[in-house]
């Protein structure tokens, strides 16, 4: 059986659709990444009283990002899945972002937008543009509150559509 991390990142039977593999649910507080050498899920931190996903958080297996992990995605959906739940969903769109590391160089660590395939309430969410100015605001200050907390700082360099969306991830495969 393939690791998680190893999932094909496109979904075989559409042109449009990837694979996202959630790794911290909707309001959760605790933030877990997927450890493929372990090929388990991994408490990586907690996020202070008040403080929560605002979506569910993961990757697209089979990626490679520049900040050395898979491509980021908040993926929008109903309800809540759990950490190792794999949906197809569509891009809608990314955040480009730069992130201050510890050493004190930046790097790109952008974030995929994506909606989940079979979501009832965002079902016509097709790109970015479709989102609120408000929500797109409290998830950049969720990201920017998030990486804060850690002693990190990161800042969004665009917003940008589905066809940069598939871009990057084009980039992540290779």
């Amino acid at each position: 059986m393939a690791s998680l991390h190893q999932l094909p990142a496109l979904v075989a039977h559409s042109r449009t659709l990837v694979h996202v593999v959630v790794e911290t649910p909707k309001g959760g507080r605790n933030k877990v990444a997927f450890d493929p050498d372990l090929g388990v899920f991994v408490l990586k931190g907690v996020l202070p009283e008040g403080h929560s996903f605002p979506y569910d958080f993961g990757f697209v297996p089979s990626t490679l990002a520049e900040d050395g992990d898979p491509l980021d995605v908040l993926l929008l959906l109903d309800a809540p899945t759990f950490a190792g739940c794999v949906v197809e969903a569509r891009l809608i769109g990314a955040l480009e972002i730069e992130q201050l590391e510890e050493d004190g160089s930046r790097v790109r660590n952008d974030r995929l937008l994506a909606v989940a395939a079979n979501a009832r309430l965002h079902k016509g969410i097709k790109e970015i543009t479709d989102l609120s100015d408000e929500m797109l605001h409290e998830i950049e200050h969720f990201f920017s509150s998030y990486n804060s907390v850690k002693g990190g700082e990161i800042k969004v360099l665009h917003r940008v559509g589905s066809e940069k969306a598939h871009a990057l991830l084009t980039q992540a495969l290779q």
